[in-house]
């Protein structure tokens, strides 16, 4: 129980400074600004931000989510971001204490950053899906479960699945029904679940996205079938509690 708690609260840690990355990157990329260079500021003054304003979750908390010298109010992206890595860190170190908790980990850190384009974007960045499967591998190629031959069915069951559905839906349809980055993230998560997990992975997705259209519905927002939705953000998050099961139930 001990060495849970200190896994855990070290991947919390390095899930919030992961986080306050995480949120650059899903902010600036689409613009076409660097993430690595140029010092952060205030979009409203330009005021360079100090070590002070750049504390993960504190600096938000004490300024209240406004900039200290001319009160503009701070993308809550941001710390909302910071909030998810963090709980991302915490719940994996409590669940595959251990090094497979570091993988789990970015597992989380990276879903979360393509969840969070896939939400404000409706975009997919290959270059980062193309580094959830990379990092899939290497998990596998260390031992952790599942085993890698489980891991490498699983990628090209993932992307055949999705692309199989997206080519009968055009085919149909005369349209495209899924984005041409979902398949590949389908296929990147399968290279960390194994084959086994994808249709339990599916089958949420389908039932969260259901269960916010239902929300809608109830708050008074109309549906159609062809409205768009980002079904890589919904993969996304129920991949991530399915890894948790898997590695768990493995313990």
């Amino acid at each position: 129980m001990a060495e849970a708690v200190i896994w855990s609260l070290l991947l919390g840690l390095l899930g919030a400074v992961i986080g306050s990355f995480v949120a650059t990157l899903v902010i600036r990329w689409p613009q076409g600004r660097s993430v690595l260079r140029g010092r952060s500021h205030c979009d409203g003054c330009a005021r360079v931000l100090g070590p002070r304003d750049l504390v993960p979750l504190l600096s938000a908390a004490l300024s209240r989510g406004r900039c200290r010298r001319c009160g503009a109010a701070i993308d809550p992206l941001h710390w909302r971001i910071e909030a998810l890595a963090l709980m991302i860190g915490l719940v994996a170190g409590l669940v595959v204490p251990g090094p497979a908790a570091l993988a789990g980990a970015v597992f989380g850190w990276l879903l979360l950053a393509l969840a969070a384009l896939d939400v404000t974007e409706f975009w997919l960045p290959d270059a980062l899906t193309l580094a959830l499967a990379l990092a899939g591998l290497v998990s596998g190629a260390i031992g952790v479960d599942p085993p890698l031959a489980d891991r490498l069915i699983g990628g090209a069951a993932g992307f055949a699945a999705l692309w199989a559905i997206a080519f009968g839906y055009r085919l149909v349809r005369g349209r495209a029904g899924l984005g041409g980055g979902d398949p590949k993230l389908f296929g990147a998560i399968g290279l960390w679940l194994g084959w086994r997990m994808l249709p339990v992975v599916l089958f949420l997705a389908a039932l969260t996205g259901l269960a916010l259209v239902l929300v809608g519905m109830v708050r008074g927002r109309s549906a159609r079938l062809d409205d768009r939705a980002p079904f890589g953000a919904l993969l996304a998050v129920a991949a991530y509690p399915a890894w948790l099961f898997l590695l768990g139930s493995t313990l």
